[in-house]
């Protein structure tokens, strides 16, 4: 007998959202994730531990192309990078889709809508001036901003932009319980944050048939003809009717090119050649605004800015609370110089689309991941940097200060196993099935075929609830 009727490899945002989708369906599914529980701890909440000690950072490195390792940056734990993400739940936009994309968000919107039902998002839609249709409001109100916040909205509108709420799936009240800290790049502990485990694991879990095993690292994906046959494990060999990879968009790409055999000496779902090709990861740069007012916000992440959207330049979003030990850490600076500028400043995300090149790509070289990113769209990151830059002089900042994300900091990788009509240009199909292979599916941020300039969370889990659909009508 098998092991279960479908294996999720990963319990990030994809993984967990396409068992939540599965919920309830009769089917036996199995998670195995290679990392365990994040348990609560002192370290969850302090600054210093999160951002200069690394607590939380895994030992795990890669190699750039010429041999250098380097700290990805990226988290293993039962909800995968969601367990520290910032809670933003944005849809792509509609111009978003008319590239390589086989469906448009007219397909997506219904799954957007169940996503946002499933992550408790709190948002309003009518301020945004590049957001698409929705077919029901967001579940909750927004996160209210903070008194020196809705300030900053006000000079943003006399500087003649168009702020709007950030659509987050943060419960405020609980989060804020655990501790007067923001939430973006801070571990979720306690469920202020609904994230991948503590709202679509939670969900699934309501059910006795999906069960999940942590600590089990999957290494290769036996074949026999154009299906799969085995999962090789750390913790044995695993078998399923269905497998889907949800490992995330190194990984996935990485266990796939593992896989390669005689049959598939390219690796497996590679016959266009497109697996680890594509690799996309936004173009980002942390933004202060610096003047003499004092920001005495703790929180701080509920407000974006998208009137450059239309002009192909990105999103902008406030950043969750800069405070002095995370700026001391990142920029290396005195603590002293780094509470002047900390106390003082209110803190941005500008974010531009990476565009998708078949030279940027993953490999794998003996046991190690090779990463050769390379950065597209850069001159219109550079100019949405510094478009921002001039309106927030105008709205009363006299120094704006910024600092691009290089490779270490993982800012939503995807692209790797992109969907597709196309068996030839793509790697699987609009339902995430792999065009080579009969019973392997995808479901992760390997599937975007374009990084769009929003975070892509919710698009992930929309993904996943339409796969969920056809998994259980072809059972």
């Amino acid at each position: 007998m098998s092991d279960a009727d479908i294996i999720i490899v990963g319990s990030g945002m994809g993984g967990a959202t396409l068992a939540a989708g599965l919920k309830g369906s009769g089917l036996r599914v199995l998670i195995v994730e290679r990392g365990q529980l994040l348990r609560d701890s002192p370290e969850a909440r302090d600054p210093d531990a999160i951002f200069r000690d690394g607590h939380y950072r895994p030992d795990e490195t890669w190699l750039t192309p010429q041999g250098e390792r380097f700290n990805p940056g990226n988290y293993a734990y039962v909800g995968g990078n969601s367990k520290f993400y910032g809670a933003v739940m944005m849809r792509y936009r509609e111009a978003d889709f008319a590239q390589h994309w086989p469906v448009g968000h007219a397909t997506l919107a219904p799954f957007y809508t169940r996503a946002e039902a499933l992550f408790q998002v709190r948002g309003d839609a009518s301020f945004d001036p590049s957001e698409p249709p929705h077919d029901a409001p967001y579940p909750h109100p927004p996160v209210p901003h903070e008194p020196d916040i809705a300030d900053l909205a006000i000079r943003l509108k006399h500087a003649g932009l168009t702020p709007s709420p950030l659509p987050l799936a943060v419960n405020l009240d609980r989060w804020l319980a655990r501790g007067q800290t923001p939430w973006d790049a801070h571990p979720d502990t306690n469920g202020g944050k609904l994230d991948a485990e503590s709202a679509a694991l939670a969900d699934a879990f309501k059910d006795p048939n999906i069960t999940l095993r942590t600590g089990v690292t999957v290494r290769k994906i036996e074949t026999e003809g154009d299906r799969v046959t085995a999962l090789i494990t750390s913790g044995g060999r695993l078998t399923a009717t269905r497998i889907v990879l949800a490992a995330g968009a190194v990984h996935t790409a990485a266990l796939l090119l593992k896989s390669a055999s005689e049959a598939h000496p390219n690796g497996l779902a590679n016959r266009s050649d497109q697996v680890g090709r594509n690799f996309m990861n936004h173009n980002a740069s942390a933004v202060l605004a610096v003047s003499h007012r004092r920001n005495r916000s703790v929180y701080q992440k509920t407000l974006q800015i998208n009137d450059w959207y239309a002009e192909g330049l990105g999103n902008v979003q406030l950043l969750g609370r800069v405070s002095t030990p995370i700026l001391a850490a990142q920029a290396g600076l005195p603590k002293p110089l780094a509470a002047v500028i900390a106390n003082h400043a209110i803190d941005f995300y500008a974010m531009s689309e990476d565009l998708p090149n078949p030279d940027s790509r993953v490999t794998i070289k003996g046991d190690d991941i090779v990463l050769d990113w390379k950065r597209s769209n850069w001159d219109a990151h550079l100019a949405l940097v510094a478009r921002l830059k001039k309106t927030l002089k105008k709205a009363g900042f006299p120094i704006v200060l910024s600092k691009a994300f290089d490779r270490r900091t993982p800012s939503h990788q995807c692209g790797t196993a992109r969907l597709g009509d196309d068996p030839a240009s793509s790697v699987c199909d609009p339902l995430g099935k792999a065009h080579d292979l009969d019973n392997l599916y995808i479901c992760d941020a390997s599937l975007l075929p374009t990084s769009a300039a929003v975070n892509p969370s919710l698009t992930i889990a929309a993904l996943a609830l339409r796969q969920a659909d056809h998994l259980k009508e072809t059972t």
